[in-house]
């Protein structure tokens, strides 16, 4: 496989509509490069990063289930990837590969911008341990939420991201870190009543997904004054946001979050702004 210009390595990766809006990013400023989608196996990541190590790329978007398994073949991570454990994008610099996770600043610039929320005081549920859970728990802690409810299908996981957000990411300061409780899935419902804001970090909902008829919650158990955030950005409408309009709470899809932290990603490759309304738009465009 010959590695060129920039682009995504995931499996599956059909999903993706990475490619649409970057390149209209790599079109908007006139620069000779393609973004390509790879499907790339777990057992054909290695050959795949030496590749990438020899050929002439820019970097690589990382999505599922390569996040946490690239660490391993960079030769360094920034502050955001180390604390999330996982790498979302890589760029070349000189010859080295540098890892980062821009999930949980695309997660902050899309909570503020699109939906404008204010994390700080907030109360929050996150449905979801893996990479993404991560990010976005590590971010919450950042913006000086007040609690977080981290709920996993396996409770160790949960227990484990709740043990590293308590003891940092807090905002500079004498603030404290947030009150963090790792739960099962069984107890969401109770978790939801009273929080101010849900957070999907999992698969369910996603199309071509293994559950995408799912939703993590009902109506019956959201907050009507709660704002309901599904990462899940294909469909826009997912079984989680049709629900939480049942129940007369805010929405936010995971298609703004995708193009923000795009949108870091892009600037790290090209060191120049990225065009993030013609991003949005081609993003939009492409659902």
């Amino acid at each position: 496989m010959m590695v060129q210009g920039v682009g995504i390595i995931g499996y599956p990766i059909r999903h993706s509509i990475s490619p649409v809006f970057q390149q209209a990013a790599l079109d908007h400023h006139s620069l000779d490069a393609t973004y390509q989608a790879w499907e790339v196996t777990p057992e054909g990541l290695g050959d795949f990063m030496a590749e990438l190590r020899r050929a002439d790329a820019l970097g690589i978007n990382v999505t599922v289930p390569h996040k946490e398994a690239v660490i391993p073949y960079l030769d360094e991570v920034d502050g955001w990837a180390s604390d999330a454990g996982a790498v979302n994008t890589v760029h070349k610099d000189g010859g080295a590969l540098v890892g980062h996770n821009t999930d949980g600043i695309g997660f902050v610039r899309a909570l503020e911008g699109e939906a404008g929320f204010a994390p700080r005081g907030s109360r929050a549920l996150i449905v979801g341990a893996g990479g993404s859970g991560r990010a976005v728990a590590l971010a919450l802690a950042r913006s000086g939420v007040a609690s977080i409810t981290i709920a996993n299908r396996t409770l160790r996981r949960a227990g484990d991201l709740a043990d590293a957000v308590s003891g940092r990411g807090a905002s500079p300061g004498p603030e404290r870190p947030p009150e963090v409780e790792p739960i099962s899935l069984e107890r969401i419902a109770e978790a939801a009543s009273s929080v101010d804001l849900i957070v999907n970090c999992t698969t369910l909902g996603m199309r071509h997904g293994p559950d995408e008829a799912a939703s993590p919650l009902k109506a019956d158990h959201i907050p009507s004054n709660a704002l309901v955030y599904d990462l899940v950005y294909n469909p826009p409408d997912t079984p989680l946001l049709m629900e939480a309009r049942k129940a007369g709470a805010a929405t936010l899809g995971g298609l703004a979050m995708l193009v923000y932290q795009g949108a870091a990603a892009f600037e790290y490759w090209t060191g120049v702004e990225a065009p993030v309304e013609v991003m949005m738009k081609a993003a939009r465009a492409a659902l």
